[in-house]
C-alpha cells in the first residue's frame, strides 16, 4: 500500500514585520503622492466656493447673506461625509471610498458651473460636501496602515497637511483663472483634477493589507503585497496574520468598548474645541484685522500667515510627537495656542507682533488638528481606524460650524479686539486641559496584540 502524500506545509507570514522589514520606497512614495492630492484636491474644492463668493455676487445680483447658506450647506455635507462614509471604509476597505468619493465630488464640481440659482447652488455645494467629507480620515488611515509604528504619525500629518496646502494653493489658482476664464473655471479645473486622479488611484492605489486579512480576504491581500515586497516567498499555501483583533459589531459602537469610551468622548472634544478656535480665525480674522485699520492686502496677509503657520506646524508636530509623545507635545501646543491666541488682539496694532502671535496660533491650532486626527488614527485599530478618524474629525466639525456664529455674535455686540481673543482662547485652553485627562484614560487600557488569521 504506497503512502499518503503529505500536506503542504503553510507558509505564514506576518504582516507588520513585512511592512517593516521592506524597504520599498518607490511604494511608499507612491502612495503618499496619491493620498496626498487627494488631501491637496479636497482642501481646493472645500475652499472654491469662498473663491468665487464676490463674482457670484455680482453676476447673479444677490447679497453677500444669501450666500451664508451655501457655505453651511457644505460644511454641513462634510460634517455627514465625515461621519458615514468613514464608517462604510472599515466596512468595505479605504481604497473604493476613496476613489468612490473623489469620483464622486469631481462630478460634483463639473455639475457646478450648470447651476443658475441659489437653492440649486445649496443642493449642490451640500452633495459635494458629502464626498468630500471622507478623504480625510481615509487618506489618513490607508497612509498609516502602510507605515510602521516609527513613521506612522509623521507620514499621516504629512499627508493631511495637503488639505491646508491645496487651500492655500487654491487661491492663487482662482486668482489667475477668475479673471481670464470667469468662476465657473474655478469648478471646472475642481472637477478635472479630481476626476484624473481618481482614473490614477483605480490603477494605482493599494487598498490596507491589514484590513484584507481582517475581512478574510487573503488572495486580494497577497496580490497587493506582492506588488509591495516582490521578493517574498509566496504560493498557494502562503497565509496572511495580523497582530489585531477584528470587530464584528457596530464600527460606532466599537468605539466605546474595550475601554475605548472615555478616550472616544475626549478625543471628540478635543477637536470639537480645536475647531471652533480654527474656523473662527480663518473665518473673522482678515475682516477683524481691516475693522482693526489695517488695508485690505495686509489684512489678506494676516491671514495668510495663520495658514502658513498651520502648513509648517503639521510637518514639525509629527517629529516632535515621534520623540516626546503625544500627550506632552498636544498640551505644550493648545498651552501655546491659548496664549497665542489671546495676545492677538493686544498686539494687533504693531503689525510685526501681530505676524508673529497669529504664526504662532496657526502653528498650535491649524497645525494641532492634524496631530488630533493623527492620534485618532494612532489609537485605534485598523477594523476601527477609518470610523474613529471620521468621527473624531465630523464632531468636531460641528465646531467648525459653530465657531464663525459666536464670532460673528461677539463682533455684533461691539466687544473689542482684546476681549474677543480673550474669548477665542478659551476653547484651544479647554483642549490643553482635556489633554491631561486624556493622559488618564489611555493610562487604563491597552491595545490588543493577537494575530488573526485570514
Amino acid at each position: 500500500m504506497s503512502a499518503k502524500p503529505a500536506a503542504a506545509a503553510t507558509n505564514v507570514i506576518e504582516v507588520e514585520r513585512v511592512l517593516a522589514e521592506t524597504h520599498h520606497p518607490a511604494f511608499q512614495l507612491m502612495l503618499l503622492v496619491l493620498c496626498g492630492l487627494c488631501l491637496v484636491i479636497d482642501g481646493f474644492d472645500a475652499q472654491a466656493m469662498g473663491y468665487v463668493a464676490p463674482s457670484v455676487i455680482g453676476e447673479w445680483h444677490v447679497s453677500k447673506a444669501a450666500l451664508g447658506p451655501v457655505f453651511s450647506a457644505s460644511l454641513f455635507g462634510m460634517l455627514l461625509g465625515a461621519l458615514g462614509l468613514s464608517v462604510l471604509a472599515d466596512r468595505v476597505g479605504r481604497r473604493p471610498v476613496l476613489i468612490g468619493s473623489t469620483f464622486f465630488f469631481a462630478l460634483a464640481m463639473l455639475t457646478t458651473p450648470f447651476v443658475t440659482t441659489i437653492p440649486a447652488l445649496i443642493a449642490l455645494r451640500f452633495v459635494t460636501g458629502l464626498g468630500l467629507g471622507c478623504i480625510m480620515p481615509n487618506a489618513m488611515a490607508l497612509v498609516g496602515e502602510f507605515s510602521t509604528p516609527v513613521h506612522r504619525v509623521k507620514r499621516m500629518m504629512l499627508v493631511s497637511c495637503g488639505f491646508t496646502l491645496g487651500a492655500a494653493l487654491g487661491g492663487f489658482i482662482s486668482a489667475a483663472l477668475i479673471p481670464a476664464y470667469g468662476w465657473r473655471s474655478v469648478f471646472w479645473v475642481g472637477g478635472a483634477a479630481p476626476l484624473l486622479l481618481a482614473l490614477a488611484m483605480l490603477v494605482a492605489l493599494p487598498e490596507s493589507l491589514q484590513f484584507l486579512v481582517l475581512k478574510g480576504h487573503n488572495e486580494r491581500a497577497l496580490r497587493w503585497l506582492a506588488k509591495f515586497n516582490p521578493m517574498l516567498p509566496i504560493d498557494a499555501n502562503t497565509r496572511l496574520v495580523v497582530r489585531e483583533k477584528g470587530n464584528d459589531g457596530a464600527p460606532v459602537a466599537e468605539l466605546f468598548r474595550a475601554g475605548r469610551g472615555p478616550v472616544t468622548l475626549i478625543l471628540w472634544a478635543i477637536s470639537f474645541m480645536n475647531l471652533i478656535d480654527l474656523y473662527f480665525l480663518s473665518n473673522w480674522l482678515p475682516t477683524v484685522m481691516r475693522d482693526a485699520g489695517y488695508s485690505p492686502s495686509t489684512a489678506v496677509l494676516v491671514g495668510t500667515v495663520l495658514q502658513t503657520g498651520g502648513v509648517v506646524g503639521t510637518l514639525l508636530l509629527g517629529w516632535f510627537i515621534e520623540r516626546f509623545g503625544f500627550v506632552r507635545v498636544l498640551f505644550v501646543c493648545f498651552a501655546g495656542a491659548a496664549l497665542a491666541v489671546s495676545t492677538i488682539g493686544t498686539v494687533a496694532h504693531m503689525l510685526p507682533w501681530l505676524l508673529i502671535v497669529v504664526f504662532a496660533g496657526g502653528f498650535c491650532v491649524v497645525g494641532g488638528q492634524p496631530a488630533v486626527n493623527a492620534l485618532a488614527g494612532h489609537f485605534y485599530p485598523t477594523a476601527l481606524r477609518s470610523t474613529g478618524i471620521g468621527w473624531s474629525l465630523g464632531i468636531g466639525r460641528i465646531g467648525s460650524v459653530i465657531g464663525p456664529l459666536i464670532g460673528g455674535q461677539l463682533i455684533a455686540l461691539n466687544w473689542s479686539n482684546a476681549s474677543l481673543f480673550h474669548a477665542a482662547a478659551v476653547p484651544v485652553l479647554c483642549s490643553a486641559l482635556l489633554v491631561i485627562g486624556l493622559a488618564a484614560a489611555t493610562r487604563q487600557r491597552g491595545r490588543p496584540s493577537e494575530p488573526r488569521t485570514a
